[in-house]
């Protein structure tokens, strides 16, 4: 009886490293030139704290429009964001896109969920603050990349931030994932049970403890104003994770619940409605009057 029990907890723990390797390995593409529609933009190199060299494009913009980063979603690269990119630089804003550590065309040993891409999120500000001087900077972060905009080791010194789909914890992540990948009945039962495991082979796996995963316990110490979205029927981001992260807010806070949306591109999804909530809260805080 002990035997097969240790047998099947041996089992189980098998199971979860190979599913946590699996989800931090690396995701590299082949992205080439800029595609035709950002006829402006050059690739460009940024050496990162996280050890890698990130890969991008950068699209000059016009004086006093303001500039915008776009950090993507997990497993993805820059290209998930060339729709935002040219409304953005149709507006004169400048933009960055890259693609974050072990994505895209930028190297990297594991995906870490935002504690190394946090590194990445400084280097990237930084260049975009020597190449657009005197402009005011946002970031947009989806997922990944909203988490990495607050994981870092000090807020990101931009003047506005977006998050799109951004986990509130490490722990609720994986959870939610769980009872997606698992269904209503059968994940009820294993996420008590899987959930701790994994939780427990995080810092192997990731190198990172899950105290290092909660955006919810950074997103207070940002000083700017802060649009957190999300789609009303995520079942990976839930609606009341969202209203928590924020709500944990101190500066000058906005909440988009998209109405149908589950966890996806929001711009697609909503294309009138991203330029109304999304690029509104943009030109207000990135447009310089004289």
């Amino acid at each position: 009886m002990l035997l097969a029990a240790v047998l099947a907890l041996a089992g189980l723990c098998g199971v979860v490293v190979v599913v946590g390797l699996t989800l931090s390995a690396p995701k590299p593409a082949v992205i080439g030139p800029p595609p035709l529609e950002l006829p402006t933009a050059r690739s460009v190199n940024i050496p990162s704290g996280s050890g890698t060299a990130l890969q991008g494009w950068w699209i000059p913009g016009r004086p006093g429009a303001g500039a915008a980063i776009l950090m993507h979603g997990v497993g993805a690269n820059r290209l998930q964001h060339v729709r935002r990119a040219r409304l953005l630089a149709d507006r004169g804003i400048a933009v960055l896109l890259f693609d974050f550590q072990a994505h895209g065309e930028s190297p990297g040993r594991r995906i870490t969920y935002g504690k190394l891409e946090g590194l990445d999120a400084a280097a990237v500000v930084a260049f975009t603050r020597d190449h657009a001087p005197g402009e005011r900077v946002a970031a947009v972060g989806v997922s990944l990349g909203g988490a990495a905009a607050l994981l870092g080791p000090a807020p990101l010194a931009v003047d506005a931030l977006v998050l799109e789909s951004v986990y509130s914890t490490i722990d609720a992540a994986l959870d939610n994932r769980l009872r997606v990948a698992l269904g209503p009945v059968v994940g009820g039962v294993a996420v008590p049970v899987l959930g701790p495991l994994f939780r427990l082979l995080l810092p192997p796996i990731l190198g990172v403890q899950p105290v290092d995963l909660r955006p919810v316990d950074r997103i207070g110490a940002v000083p700017v104003p802060v649009l957190v979205a999300s789609g009303a029927a995520d079942a990976y981001t839930t609606a009341a994770e969202t209203q928590a992260l924020s709500a944990r807010v101190r500066s000058a806070g906005e909440l988009w619940l998209v109405p149908g949306a589950g966890h996806e591109d929001l711009q697609r999804f909503d294309p009138a409605g991203y330029e109304r909530v999304v690029l509104g809260f943009l030109d207000r805080n990135l447009r310089q009057t004289e």
